[in-house]
């Protein structure tokens, strides 16, 4: 299991906020932690431990008075450590190349391939053209809906028909190099763990995921190895001590190199 540290940018701030209560209207979110520091500062901190394949997020819509200075934030972020972390938010084919190009390793989709509730496999096409499966990292991040999970997009706010399962996964595979999987019912809580959805996780294993979501202790950690047979990846955002929490950002990298 590797660590993946994450950069969530909102409003011009790095930031870790709730994940189901991010709204577009007002640029609202309930905030769990609001750093002093710039992106860059934590990317360059990542960049001192030589961690790679983390992400940066930036959470306001396109269209938000907020998303200049947010992507501004982003792109200090890729210039301090270029070539080693991943970057999604309103990545579109128009823009893709301009934050590779910014030294992002791999730009992050949703909302351009999952529209109107399907996936449009004509638009991850064209963006795969631009980008290459090498540099392509899909985010199938999803929600609860009865029994099952569903991928949600538009910053997690609305539901698509897509049901998170194995055989999406295996469609989805040819188009990118990693997958990147917010549990986001418990984004943010750092109460636990999506059990149900790290084991079907764990039982695929045939790309890099990227599990984020409710981790907020080394049991935490510890059930994310077991019950994802140590094929995941993670990210810890509220819990870590970086942004407030109270799991130690090295004690973590550790943890996550032991064998189980």
């Amino acid at each position: 299991m590797d660590f993946r540290p994450c950069i969530d940018i909102h409003n011009g701030k790095v930031k870790q906020i709730i994940g189901g209560s991010l709204k577009d209207d007002g640029d609202q979110a309930l905030e769990n932690f609001v750093s002093d520091q710039d992106a860059a500062f934590f990317a360059k901190l990542y960049q001192s431990y030589a961690i790679n394949g983390g992400h940066i997020i930036l959470l306001n819509a396109v269209d938000s008075p907020y998303y200049k200075a947010t992507k501004e934030q982003a792109k200090k972020a890729l210039a301090a450590y270029p070539g080693g972390m991943q970057v999604g938010g309103g990545i579109c084919p128009e823009n893709a190349l301009e934050f590779l190009q910014a030294g992002a390793s791999h730009v992050i989709v949703t909302s351009y391939v999952f529209q109107d509730g399907v996936i449009h496999y004509d638009n991850l096409e064209k963006l795969q053209k631009i980008t290459g499966r090498e540099h392509l990292v899909l985010d199938l991040s999803c929600r609860k809906h009865g029994k099952d999970y569903y991928i949600v997009t538009d910053r997690w706010q609305k539901f698509t028909q897509e049901k998170l399962e194995i055989s999406l996964l295996e469609r989805l595979s040819n188009y990118a190099d990693e997958f990147l999987i917010h549990a986001v019912d418990v984004e943010g809580k750092a109460n636990g763990i999506e059990e149900t959805l790290v084991e079907l996780l764990g039982n695929w294993g045939k790309l890099p995921i990227t599990y984020a979501g409710g981790v907020g202790s080394f049991e935490d950690l510890k059930q994310l190895k077991q019950l994802g047979k140590n094929q995941l990846h993670v990210t810890i955002g509220s819990a870590l001590d970086l942004f407030g929490g109270n799991m130690a950002f090295e004690k973590v990298l550790e943890y996550c190199k032991e064998n189980i």
